[in-house]
């Protein structure tokens, strides 16, 4: 038990863990990031990045530890074969309350991104949410695309930013929050013709504890069973 993580499934060519929110992974100014403390941490010589979360995004993160565990994983990453989930609470009104966000990236001001109209190498987000207590709303979140700040620049343009983000929400939507609330809920792939799944629920934010998001996340468990529009 650390400060950073948890792990999850230990195996020979992965490992699986749960990333607490606030831990940058890389490392920087000078401190070791998620990554090589996780390397450290297990004693272990050879691990791979295969993908990575913001620093903010708490959830389940995915490493290989050989190099042709690495290949094949980050190739179905590359191929879209990963199947990924995430959950995120909003305190605004969406646009619409389901349906499909999708649109270019481009870089915005203090290191933010926003959504364009144009569509030539669009970000591609589904989503599906239900309403909590005191106009909070649950998002249960499929990217299909994996740019910088996804999950963060499409909430934010269905007038839904995540509670906490003080990159993309007003400070309304931030003030007395103790977190940002995206997490990586659910990651599914197959290596060496084996297939995984890995589901971990949030252990912090006191609205990801509440009675309320108890309740609701009910009708997400299983979010790879909801009826996802094929796109």
């Amino acid at each position: 038990m650390n400060d950073f993580y948890e792990v999850i499934q230990d195996d020979e060519n992965f490992l699986v863990i749960y990333k607490k929110p606030n831990t940058s992974f890389h490392s920087d100014d000078g401190q070791a990031g998620l990554f090589e403390k996780v390397k450290q941490h297990q004693g272990l010589g050879e691990l791979y990045p295969v993908h990575r979360l913001d620093k903010v995004t708490s959830g389940v993160l995915l490493m290989a530890k050989t190099a042709s565990a690495n290949r094949e994983l980050v190739e179905q990453f590359k191929n879209r074969q990963i199947e990924k989930y995430y959950l995120a609470i909003s305190n605004k009104k969406p646009k619409k309350k389901q349906g499909l966000i999708k649109g270019d990236m481009e870089p915005a001001r203090r290191g933010a991104w926003k959504l364009s109209a144009t569509q030539n190498n669009p970000a591609v987000t589904q989503f599906f949410s239900c309403s909590l207590a005191q106009g909070k709303r649950l998002f249960v979140i499929k990217p299909h695309t994996g740019k910088t700040h996804q999950i963060r620049v499409a909430l934010k343009s269905l007038g839904s930013p995540i509670m906490g983000d003080v990159l993309y929400a007003d400070a309304l939507a931030c003030v007395n929050t103790d977190r940002v609330y995206l997490h990586a809920f659910s990651l599914a792939f197959s290596l060496q013709g084996i297939s995984y799944r890995f589901t971990e629920f949030p252990k912090e934010g006191e609205n990801f504890l509440s009675a309320e998001f108890q309740s609701a996340i009910q009708e997400f468990v299983h979010p790879w069973k909801l009826a996802w529009p094929k796109i």
